[in-house]
Formats: C-alpha cells, sequence, structure tokens
C-alpha cells in the first residue's frame, strides 16, 4: 500500500498548481470553495496562502503532500466547478494511513477537519465518486 500511495503522490504533483490565470472551471470551483471557507473564518480559522486546482474523477484522485504543526487545527476545503456531487477530502499521515479527521460534504464542495498530535508531513486527498472527469479548486485555514 505505501508504494501505491507514494505513486499517487508523484503523479499528483504536476496537478496541482498554483495559476496566475484562471481558466473559468478554476474561478468558478474557487468561488465555490470560498464560501465555504467563509463558514470556517466565522470560527476564527484563517485562510493559508495558496490554492490548489486539479481535475478528479472516480479511481482518479489528486493528493497534496503538506507539512501541519501540532496545537494547530485546519480545514481542508474543496469545491468543484460543476456542481456535481460526491467529492470528497481525505487526511493521512506519513505513512499513508488515515487519520481520525471531522468531515463535510455537500453538493459540490467537501472537507476535512485535522487537529494533529505530532507536526510533520501529512498529505491530503481530493477524490470523487463521479465518472467524469471534474476541476476543483482546494484550500486550507489554520488556527
Amino acid at each position: 500500500m505505501k508504494h501505491f500511495f507514494f505513486l499517487l503522490i508523484v503523479a499528483s504533483t504536476e496537478v496541482f498548481q498554483l495559476s496566475a490565470a484562471d481558466t473559468d472551471q478554476q474561478t468558478t470551483a474557487r468561488s465555490e470553495v470560498l464560501d465555504l471557507a467563509g463558514a470556517f473564518q466565522n470560527d476564527g480559522f484563517k485562510l493559508r496562502d495558496g490554492t490548489w486546482y486539479g481535475q478528479v474523477s472516480k479511481g482518479h484522485s489528486q493528493t497534496l503532500q503538506v507539512n501541519l504543526y501540532s496545537g494547530n487545527a485546519y480545514w481542508f476545503a474543496a469545491a468543484n466547478a460543476n456542481g456535481a456531487a460526491g467529492l470528497t477530502v481525505s487526511v493521512f499521515d506519513d505513512q499513508g494511513k488515515p487519520v481520525d479527521f471531522q468531515t463535510y460534504q455537500k453538493d459540490n464542495k467537501a472537507a476535512a477537519g485535522f487537529s494533529p498530535d505530532a507536526s510533520g508531513l501529512y498529505f491530503v486527498e481530493v477524490s470523487s465518486s463521479g465518472s467524469t472527469p471534474t476541476t476543483f479548486c482546494l484550500i486550507y485555514s489554520y488556527k
């Protein structure tokens, strides 16, 4: 399982991107995810700089590597551009094992809330149950 998870990470590094010239789908997905992140801001979370875009479909998830710090709480939020349901966000430790996190999923939006016990490397996976590829935007907030 570790080897397969590593391959997902390598494959996804080219898909996640910071972009100066967003496409219409990226702009739509970003607008949608900012609506969701606003709810976390109301609870005292601050948006982290950076926006990640990618495409997901059933069986083709994308994974982002992040450094997290114990004592902080995080929400990783994603939304897709086409309004389709079935988007999920998951968090894994540095060994590729799922960690205990809170979930949110509604319509074309999903989020995972996590407070690490130990500082270090973690992986955030965005996946979809839809068979048609969809563009998504991922942002995260912390407090």
